[in-house]
């Protein structure tokens, strides 16, 4: 079964039913309830709650034994959904349709290469402090490489409350069949104001597998080497 937080069915029951609940009453308050806002408001209370992992079967008998206790967590919880919805409904994703159904969702069952997740780092190259605006582009084959929805933005804009670190979620790429190793070509080109433009390339080893859901792990990283900018008016240091 491997290792599993059980608060995340808790509060993706909750609030599915909530969100359903206010639909068939009308929504008198226009409140967005399409599947990104719907996942935004799960994010934002499992965020905010200590999980409760489970390891077995015997793990999740054991829950059945906690149900007294869980009613006070799931006002808890409630309280949190309806603090999640007004956080959301206030910034709602600029790049997510809102469309009130949720986006359509491959049904295609041909092997694919799953692209791990991608991290980097880029410093300014003079003081090596981590550069807070800066725009990178991940191509392949001169095009821009599509990431797996429209939470994952390419190019990504550096911001300065995350200075210096950006990431990428290629959706999966087609394979002609299961268990193939390759190497994926890629490319980065990173542009940032008063500094010299970058281009890195690299490749990612990867094996073609069945379709599964994607979502970013930490266990599944491609992590690049760290990058430095420099001025583009910076004077060349002294022999």
């Amino acid at each position: 079964m491997g290792l599993y937080n059980i608060n995340e069915d808790r509060v993706t029951v909750e609030v599915n039913g909530i969100f359903d609940l206010i639909e068939r009453k009308g929504n008198p308050q226009k409140i967005c309830t399409c599947s990104q806002c719907r996942t935004d408001t799960m994010c934002y209370v499992l965020n905010r709650m200590e999980p409760h992992y489970v390891v077995s079967n015997r793990g999740l008998a054991r829950l059945e034994r906690e149900a007294i206790t869980y009613q006070q967590k799931k006002a808890d919880i409630v309280s949190l959904i309806y603090e999640g919805i007004n956080q959301v409904q206030h910034r709602l994703r600029p790049f997510a349709k809102h469309t009130g159904t949720a986006e359509p969702q491959e049904s295609d069952h041909t092997p694919v290469f799953m692209v791990p997740g991608i991290i980097g780092r880029i410093f300014n190259g003079i003081n090596f402090a981590p550069l807070e605006e800066a725009q990178i582009e991940l191509r392949r084959e001169a095009c821009l490489v599509p990431m797996v929805d429209s939470n994952w933005q390419n190019p990504y804009n550096l911001v300065s409350s995350i200075p210096g670190i950006f990431t990428f979620l290629p959706a999966p790429l087609p394979a002609d069949a299961k268990g193939i190793h390759q190497k994926l070509g890629f490319s980065l080109t990173i542009k940032a104001s008063g500094f010299e433009a970058v281009l890195h390339t690299f490749a990612i080893p990867v094996l073609s597998d069945m379709p599964r859901p994607t979502s970013f792990s930490m266990k599944r990283i491609f992590r690049l080497p760290d990058m430095y900018l420099f001025p583009s008016d910076a004077e060349e240091a002294p022999a």
